[in-house]
């Protein structure tokens, strides 16, 4: 198994997590979140984190860990937490029914989950073959 394919597993088992959080996207404007689609929201944004921190682990120890430099660990560290931040925010939202800011920080997790994996095989290498240089 190569290290993408080490990294499309990690994404693959987000697709019903982020299915979820997009499914409670869009649902009509107005209503009132429950008590059970937040802690749904809750459970989601944290097993994508989970997830994309697994993979980033993984794929360190796959290629080493000082594989492509300091600046390596630290970019992908940065966009982990920017992600972690981006959970707390929709959580925050959600917890406190407002659904607008909940909607638009969902948006704004759902881009960083896509670039996340985007940075990962970038960072660790395309195919497998080890850190790309960037």
């Amino acid at each position: 198994m190569t290290i993408t394919d080490t990294i499309e597993a990690h994404q693959a088992r987000c697709l019903p997590h982020l299915r979820t959080l997009r499914t409670i996207a869009g649902a009509e404007a107005g209503l009132a979140l429950t008590r059970r689609a937040v802690l749904e929201i809750a459970q989601a944004t944290r097993a994508v984190l989970a997830e994309a921190e697994t993979a980033a682990g993984d794929a360190r120890d796959a290629v080493g860990i000082g594989a492509g430099g300091p600046g390596t660990a630290v970019l992908v560290r940065v966009r982990l937490n920017r992600l972690a931040a981006a959970a707390e925010d929709v959580i925050a939202a959600a917890g406190s029914g407002d659904c607008g800011q909940m909607r638009s920080h969902l948006h704004r997790f759902d881009a960083l989950t896509a670039a996340i994996w985007t940075v990962q095989r970038a960072v660790y290498g395309a195919g497998g073959q080890g850190p790309s240089g960037i």
